[in-house]
Parts: structure tokens; sequence; C-alpha cells
């Protein structure tokens, strides 16, 4: 039986996705083969569940005040202590910790999307298409991404912190997109790439189907470094006031409301800024076990 060049297409694109899901098992394997990953992952989780399921074992909320307590080391009825106003550290640390790790999450996977695209179709497309997309990202490179931040600040308020993720997503993507487009440039010439044009798979679908998950390795690990530069971009941003706005909370607001009475009331600054090192600190452990993962070889050279 003769097949279409069309069901050919096919055919090559699910070999080639059945490549790349033979290839995560692999890697997946190897990563909880390793010690580091392990613990970065064990640690993360655990992070996570603190946020998240934390707040159900204290019966304080972010946003209540003990006009008992104010300014009291951490006790039996404050874990964390409180600060100057009675608010529970503790419950306020939880939701702090929520924020700045759902802002990290949502904008290290906006921005590695953003990467991938443009530099996918920069590297495939060429001509046009890739000087307009490459002056865009020269472009957003040399803007002072802190600056337009700060200006934008004002919009962050009354809850429009998904603004915030946005376009905190906006400046983590371009040096990752330059290294997709030129690891693109050299895969379109690969054999099945070029046996997928022959046969008249649009381009598009062969920028989808073959070349984006055969740099999954890289969007990965690239996705997974981006989550801690987000948290610590999203901190510093917020300790200044340019990020999460009142009467929301994050790491950044906390550790500067914090850092004003951390001398004689230590409780108010180290707990977050502990959690912070931690989370940040497992984070970078994922994402080294996952490059190791990727590629042995480098592990082996280091």
């Amino acid at each position: 039986m003769t097949l279409s060049q069309e069901e050919l297409a096919e055919e090559l694109s699910d070999g080639a996705t059945a490549r790349v899901h033979s290839r995560l098992r692999v890697v997946a394997g190897r990563f909880f083969r390793s010690p580091q990953g392990i613990a970065g992952f064990a640690v993360l989780a655990a992070m996570f569940l603190l946020a998240f399921a934390g707040p159900l074992v204290t019966r304080w909320s972010y946003t209540d005040k003990d006009f008992t307590a104010f300014l009291q080391p951490p006790s039996p009825d404050h874990w964390f202590g409180t600060l100057q106003t009675g608010a529970d550290v503790f419950a306020l640390t939880l939701r702090g910790m929520q924020k700045s790790l759902v802002v990290g999450l949502l904008a290290a996977l906006v921005s590695t999307a953003l990467a991938a695209l443009v530099g996918a179709f920069a590297g495939y497309f060429l001509g046009w298409t890739d000087r307009v997309l490459s002056w865009t990202t020269d472009l957003l490179l040399v803007l002072p991404a802190f600056l337009v931040l700060a200006i934008m600040s004002p919009l962050f308020g009354a809850g429009q912190w998904a603004l915030f993720v946005v376009l905190l997503a906006l400046f983590l993507w371009m040096v990752t997109s330059k290294v997709v487009r030129g690891m693109t440039i050299s895969l379109k010439e690969r054999e099945f790439i070029q046996a997928a044009r022959y046969m008249g798979v649009p381009p598009v679908r062969i920028v989808f189907r073959h070349v984006l998950p055969n740099l999954s390795s890289l969007l990965v690990v690239d996705a997974t470094l981006n989550v801690s530069a987000a948290i610590l971009t999203e901190t510093s941003l917020s300790y200044f006031g340019f990020g999460i706005q009142p009467p929301d909370v994050s790491f950044g607001t906390l550790i500067a409301d914090g850092s004003r009475t951390a001398t004689y009331a230590p409780w108010t600054f180290w707990f977050v800024a502990g959690l912070l090192v931690v989370t940040v600190l497992a984070v970078n452990l994922v994402g080294d076990a996952l490059r190791d993962a990727f590629d042995p070889a480098a592990k082996r050279a280091r």
C-alpha cells in the first residue's frame, strides 16, 4: 500500500514526537537518580505544600490583626510572632510565599514560551521575519527593565498582579530566544526537517512538531532557572515598592517591612528571608539536575 505525502509527513511527525517522549522518560530517570535533583524537588514540593496547605492549619489570616499582641515574639498562639500592627507573621509569610511562587512560575513559563516562539520562527523563516524579531529582541535587551517596571508600578495595584507577571516575563526571554534562533538555524538543515519540507508539511507545523520538541532540553532547563530569576526580580521590585502592591504581600514586601525591625524583632525578617533563600536554592538545584539529566557529558566535564 502506497502512502500519500500527507500520510508520510504524519508518520514522520509521529516518529519524531515518539523519540522526544522516549528521551523525556530517560531524562526523568536520570533526574530522579540524582541526589541534588531529588533534594531540590523534595524541598520545592515542601515549599509549595507549606505555602498552600499551611493556611489551613492556622486560625490566623494574613489580613487578621491581634490587638492584644503587638510585635510579640514567636509563641504557641503566633508561631512566627507578630508585627507592629498585630498581624500574624506566619500567615503573612505563607501568603507572600504563595504570591512569589505563582508570580515566579507564571513569569518563567510565559518568558520561556515567548523565547521559544520568537527564536524558532526567526531561525526557521530568516529573511524579514528574522530581521523584525531580532530587532525587537535587541530593543528589549537595551531597555532598562527595572526602570520600565518602576514606571508601570501604579498599574499593579487593585489586584492587577497578572499584568505585573506579563511585564516581568517580557524582560526575561531575549537571551534565550537568541540561543533558540541559532539552534533552529542548525536544526532546520537536519534530514528529518528537510524531508518534512519536501513532503509539503506547512512551515508552522514543522516548527511546532519538529523544531520545538527537539529543543525541549534547552527550554525545560531555561524555564526552571527562570523561576528563581523571576522570584528574585519580583522580590527586588517589591522591596522597593514597584512590584506587588498592598494590601497584597509577597516576599519582597515582607522583607522590606521586616528590615526596619530586624535588629530588635528578628522574627519579622529572618523567617521570610530564610524561606526565600531555601526556595531559590531548591529551584536552582532542580535546574542544575535537569541540565545534567539532559546532558550527562556536561556533568562529567565539570
